[in-house]
C-alpha cells in the first residue's frame, strides 16, 4: 500500500502540485498526509507521524522529492532507520527503494549520511517559504547587498587592476571568494549596460 507525504512552505499552489504528483505517482487521495507552514524553529509536525503509523511491512512512503521528508540529515536518518526497521520501503523522485534488496539497501545507508545536494534543497525549501510569509506580509524587501554601488565599483576596479590577489580582495571587502566574482559579475553587467 502507498501513502504520501508532503512538507509545504504554505498552503496553496505548493500543496496542490505535491498532491498531484503524489497522485500521479500512485498514492490514493485519502492516503496523502501533509503538513504546511513549517519554519526552521517551527518542526512540530502532525502529518508525518500520521502517515508513518498507518504504515506495515511491504508498505510504501512516497514522497515526491527527498527533502520533502526531513528538516536535516540528522533528521532524514532517523525517519530512515524507522522506515528500515519497519520494514517499509521509501520512493522519492519517483523511485522505490526496498531496504531488503542490495540497491535498495545501499540508497538507505546513503541517506544517513551527510550530502550537500540534500542540505541545499533543505535551505532552498526554507528560504522560499520564509520570503513568501515576509511577501505576504508586506517585509520583504529583497536581499540586503553587503557592497554599496560605489564600494562595488571600485571592487571591480580593484578586480581589474591585477594589482591584488584574490585574498587581498577578501580581506579589504570582508568577502568570500563566491562573492568577490558575484560583484564583480554585477559591476559588469552594470557597466555593459549604460
Amino acid at each position: 500500500m502507498f501513502t504520501g507525504y508532503a512538507r509545504c512552505a504554505a498552503e496553496g499552489d505548493d500543496e496542490r502540485e505535491q498532491r498531484a504528483a503524489l497522485v500521479e505517482l500512485g498514492v490514493p487521495a485519502d492516503r496523502i498526509f501533509v503538513d504546511h507552514g513549517l519554519t526552521g524553529t517551527d518542526r512540530e509536525r502532525e502529518g508525518l507521524p500520521a502517515a508513518l503509523a498507518g504504515l506495515s511491512v511491504g508498505d510504501t512512503l512516497v514522497v515526491t522529492k527527498l527533502e520533502r521528508l526531513a528538516w536535516s540529515v540528522a533528521d532524514l536518518s532517523h525517519t530512515v532507520a524507522e522506515l528500515e526497521d519497519r520494514g517499509v520501503k521509501l520512493s522519492f523522485d519517483g523511485q522505490t527503494y526496498d531496504v531488503g534488496d542490495p540497491v535498495g539497501r545501499k540508497v538507505f545507508d546513503m541517506l544517513r549520511t551527510t550530502f550537500a545536494e540534500f542540505d541545499s534543497g533543505l535551505i532552498r525549501l526554507r528560504t522560499s517559504g520564509g520570503v513568501a510569509k515576509a511577501k505576504e506580509q508586506g517585509k520583504y524587501r529583497g536581499r540586503v547587498l553587503k557592497l554599496s554601488p560605489e564600494q562595488q565599483s571600485k571592487l571591480f576596479d580593484d578586480h581589474q587592476s591585477g594589482k591584488f590577489k584574490i585574498a587581498e580582495l577578501q580581506r579589504m571587502y570582508d568577502l568570500s571568494v563566491k562573492g568577490i566574482y558575484n560583484y564583480v559579475d554585477r559591476e559588469k553587467a552594470a557597466r555593459a549596460a549604460k
